[in-house]
């Protein structure tokens, strides 16, 4: 048990000290994406080069994020979260800074290696600090910095961009990160530090050549054409082989990097299944629906934002919801509620065209923000309820790891299914122009294309593209639908939080 066991003093401080360090990294996983333009102008770099941007944070992050647990135990849980919050900062600041493209590579990597343990630790000092009864109310409060970061980092990026430059993206961490550090070196308490411990090297390298080469292989997928590139061949056998060993090195040792008896409590297993899928669908709709908008239907990057920012007004919406509702209805409902109106804004996004109105947009988007709402607190509630406090470290590592590689494997399919499918619908399309089309002719009649001329065929081709890309879209909602539609079995193998209860683990 912690040394807080849900009775800190000056939980109000604490809460805030969490929720800035939480939202400082919340906002840099989408933040930097809206700006990645500018930086390649200023450094001179390629496509491929400025990806690398992105690419660094995100396998950093993800390689360092299950040391969390580790760390935490060895050397103190408020010690390690106040130095995760000054190198992020000390980092965000040199990423402004940077001159070259290779520095703001290796920048970018550490910002990734100290942001790595915000968010699971600041989920594990709120479950610590509230009581049992009250964890509703504090996953809701947490999960407004997660949920919300993403789905504002675009807007705020694009602002900053816009009216100042692309180096304040970056810098805006300073006020945040210095007033979480304040708040965190005051209010916290520091968990006890178990000495002992010692570090599982052999498990911690298999799992983060795991974690790293599946991560290179889903960046880098769709531009090298996947499996039709040796480098990506190479990167998924070696994380197929290297997850393999991390498993049999797990349930062998006597003193692995991950323990086993963490997945022993069914709903914390299957917490991870439903947070993967919630991954899945945060970030994924985030990727598709800007570039929809921007280049089919034509809107500037800021007008983009704004109409996206009232998605993370009905996240808010939802959370404040659950965090009322915190003990009096089951959460397994509220999941329910969520994956239903998730399921139905997808559905609704299936009819875009690209004459859609801005107020359909705005409307999809806050039922979608308000299902995932739903969603997240609740299952963040569930997932831990029956979990061993001793576990939390760890458990929350974990739980913040699944959620990154959902997003990551999710926007990896959804952007490959988009280019397959936008070629399968060319071609479909294009069987349809022949002399015998209707259409066509009578386009042909009025003048809108001339068949005899390279510009008239060029700009016929261009139509074409266009509506394939359109269709492509909605199938690629579609798809997000009927995977959000096919988690709502999953709902029955949790247990109610307030119901039966299995045995904890210490009495196994």
């Amino acid at each position: 048990m912690s040394a807080s066991a849900g009775h800190a003093p000056h939980r109000g401080f604490v809460t805030v000290s969490v929720m800035l360090a939480t939202i400082i990294q919340a906002l840099d996983t989408t933040i930097a994406n809206v700006a990645l333009p500018h930086m390649q102008g200023s450094m001179g770099a390629t496509q491929d080069q400025i990806s690398w941007v992105l690419t660094s944070y995100i396998v950093a992050a993800a390689i360092i994020m299950p040391l969390t647990g580790f760390l935490a135990a060895r050397f103190g849980r408020k010690r390690l979260f106040i130095w995760s919050v000054v190198g992020f900062t000390i980092a965000s600041m040199l990423c402004g800074a940077a001159q070259s493209l290779s520095e703001i590579v290796v920048f970018r990597l550490l910002q990734g290696i100290f942001g790595a343990s915000l968010v699971p630790l600041s989920q594990a000092v709120l479950l610590d600090t509230y009581p049992r009864e009250r964890h509703g109310s504090a996953m809701a409060l947490w999960g407004v910095g997660v949920m919300v970061g993403p789905i504002l980092g675009p807007m705020l990026g694009g602002w900053l961009t816009e009216y100042y430059n692309w180096r304040w993206v970056f810098y805006i961490n300073l006020p945040f990160g210095l007033l979480a550090w304040f708040g965190l070196a005051v209010y916290v308490q520091e968990t006890p530090v178990d000495g002992t411990r010692r570090f599982d090297l052999l498990g911690f390298a298999f799992l983060s050549l795991a974690i790293g080469a599946l991560q290179m292989m889903l960046d880098r997928g769709e531009s090298l054409d996947w499996f039709a590139s040796s480098e990506i061949v190479i990167e998924a056998s070696l994380a197929g082989l290297t997850f393999y060993l991390f498993l049999a090195h797990m349930f062998t040792h006597g003193h692995p990097f991950i323990e086993p008896g963490l997945f022993r409590d069914r709903n914390f297993s299957i917490g991870l299944l439903f947070i993967f899928i919630v991954g899945i669908i945060l970030l994924a709709t985030m990727a598709l629906l800007p570039p929809f908008m921007q280049h089919l239907m034509g809107y500037p990057v800021l007008d983009v934002g704004l109409l996206l920012a009232p998605r993370g007004v009905g996240t808010m919406i939802a959370m404040i919801t659950v965090g009322r509702l915190s003990g009096r209805v089951d959460p397994r409902y509220k999941i329910f509620l969520g994956l239903l109106l998730t399921s139905l804004s997808l559905w609704e996004m299936t009819r875009f065209t690209t004459d859609v109105s801005g107020w359909d947009i705005v409307r999809s988007g806050v039922i979608q923000g308000m299902g995932l709402g739903f969603i997240f607190v609740p299952l963040s509630t569930i997932t831990f309820a029956t979990l061993a406090p001793r576990y939390r470290n760890e458990g929350t590592a974990l739980y913040s790891l699944m959620r990154n590689i959902g997003s990551s494997i999710g926007i990896s399919v959804v952007i490959t299914y988009l280019a397959q499918r936008t070629q399968i619908n060319h071609a479909t399309f294009a069987d349809y122009l022949n002399p015998f089309s209707l259409a066509l002719r009578q386009a042909t009649e009025v003048g809108v294309y001339d068949m005899n001329t390279s510009q008239g065929l060029l700009a016929l081709n261009g139509e074409v593209t266009r509506q394939a890309t359109t269709l492509a879209y909605l199938q690629d909602f579609r798809l997000m639908m009927w995977i959000t539609l096919v988690a709502i079995p999953l709902i029955m193998l949790l247990r109610g939080a307030h119901g039966k209860q299995p045995r904890r683990i210490e009495e196994l």
